[in-house]
């Protein structure tokens, strides 16, 4: 960028090139930038003398481009036409009403869904974007306003406030809950058909850290269906393929419809929760805000 801000002199002189040539006018050229004719020709002339070649034909009354000019133009007006529509996109994302919320394909299916109606009554003008993904993405790289992350609340990154503290518990369909054989006991669960969470990328707990936390060692996982979204765990489970893990934020609603049955007597605190989260070092819109004031609200009040 250095040897370029010595090639041109100055980045206004490009836009007043660009100008000139788009108008093979320097008179029209400084009426549309707004100055007098005289300093769009100083502009150029110092443009010509710092690249060491002539970009216009001076004639009586009229300008045209040389071909060195011709081509400098094509690549000019190419670079000015991308940082345009690049600034009218930032532009318009900090004065519209969206706001983009990242999480887990489930949070967003389970908890956002059925809420949305509540968001949409209490603040008609915020344009919502739910955004699913399968990592922690860098909410001020992609741009995101609000994201859902599990740990222990602490990110460099990122202001948080918990929404959820992590309560897992074994779930499965009513009708399989009730003809399971011999669940007195947390060790023989290993002996029913388990769904399984693998995320590729996400840590989560385990089957194994969930028995391990009650003391069952060496289980029996050869009865199993293994999946790598949770969404697609609780569809399993709703569907009677066997029994999931079940967090609390998520199943809770599922379990009071009647979609799921769950052994909340054999609920797992793991010490970390379910966090909102967003950016440092980008201030929040006014939309964004009253997007994470209602979740949190939402949260508290347990709106379903």
């Amino acid at each position: 960028m250095q040897e370029l801000w010595k090639l041109a002199s100055s980045p206004r002189h490009l836009i007043v090139f660009e100008a000139a040539a788009r108008h093979a006018s320097f008179t029209q050229a400084a009426r549309e930038l707004n100055v007098q004719q005289p300093a769009v020709s100083a502009a150029i002339k110092q443009l010509e003398n710092s690249l060491g070649v002539l970009l216009f034909e001076r004639g009586h009354k009229k300008v045209s481009l040389t071909s060195s000019g011709q081509r400098f133009f094509v690549d000019v007006s190419k670079a000015l036409d991308g940082m345009l529509a690049s600034a009218q996109k930032l532009h318009a994302s900090g004065q519209s009403n969206q706001v983009t919320l990242n999480a887990s394909s489930a949070f967003n299916f389970y908890w956002m869904m059925p809420r949305l109606h509540d968001l949409r009554e209490h603040f008609p003008g915020i344009d919502l974007r739910l955004q699913t993904s399968d990592h922690e993405p860098n909410i001020d790289a992609e741009n995101i306003n609000l994201a859902i992350r599990r740990g222990s609340g602490v990110w460099e990154d990122c202001h948080s406030t918990m929404i959820a503290s992590e309560v897992i518990y074994p779930i499965a369909n009513p009708s399989v809950m009730h003809t399971a054989v011999n669940l007195k006991t947390i060790s023989n669960l290993q002996h029913e058909r388990l769904i399984h969470l693998e995320e590729p990328i996400r840590e989560r707990p385990t089957w194994k850290d969930w028995f391990a936390h009650f003391g069952v060692a060496n289980i029996d996982t050869s009865s199993t269906i293994r999946l790598n979204d949770y969404a697609l765990v609780l569809q399993a489970a709703i569907a009677g393929e066997g029994f999931a893990f079940g967090w609390k934020h998520l199943t809770d609603p599922l379990i009071e419809q009647g979609l799921l049955a769950g052994r909340r007597d054999w609920s797992w605190e793991t010490g970390l929760g379910f966090y909102l989260v967003w950016s440092r070092h980008k201030a929040l819109s006014s939309q964004a805000q009253l997007t994470r004031d209602w979740i949190i609200s939402a949260c508290e009040n347990k709106i379903y």
